[in-house]
């Protein structure tokens, strides 16, 4: 009995180890982010307090100071591990320029409904002025650069 309760208690000690990481981790990939131009892991209260907050305004008012694009993802897509590496390529090109976000759909499913992210990866790509376009699927790295240069920084 001893040793069932010692378990339980790591088991308990581990999550909760995991739970407070999975947070320091996209709190400090966000702050690598802007000035290192690498891929920001997004939840939604990232999303609510700098892309846009839904819950108080219906209206798109985007509230970044860059542009952006969010590639919604899983972890088991294979064509999303594939533009992950295009992704983080993009970041460090573009740094300072704009910011990337990534969010995956299995975790955050509020988010995925938001953008009705039925199929992914999808990617959205958000202007300063204007709304957001969608991008389904995955592609290769000259037409995403492509859409950031003739949408996100005209």
């Amino acid at each position: 009995m001893k040793k069932v309760l010692v378990m339980v208690a790591l088991v308990m000690v581990s999550v909760i180890v995991y739970a407070f990481n999975d947070k320091a981790e996209t709190n400090q990939s966000k702050k690598e982010a802007i000035g290192n131009g690498k891929v920001v892991v997004m939840n939604k209260e990232m999303f609510l307090k700098d892309v846009f907050d839904y819950e108080k305004s219906k209206k798109w008012k985007y509230k970044g100071d860059k542009p952006a694009i969010i590639d919604l993802y899983a972890d088991w897509c294979g064509p999303c591990r594939q533009t992950a590496p295009i992704m983080k390529e993009l970041a460090k090109e573009y740094a300072g320029k704009i910011i990337i976000y990534k969010v995956n759909v299995d975790k955050q499913k509020e988010l995925a409904a938001l953008f009705n992210a039925t199929s992914i990866p999808l990617f959205v790509f958000i202007p300063m002025n204007g709304d957001p376009q969608l991008f389904r699927g995955a592609a290769d790295k000259a037409t995403y650069k492509k859409a950031i240069d003739d949408f996100l920084l005209k």
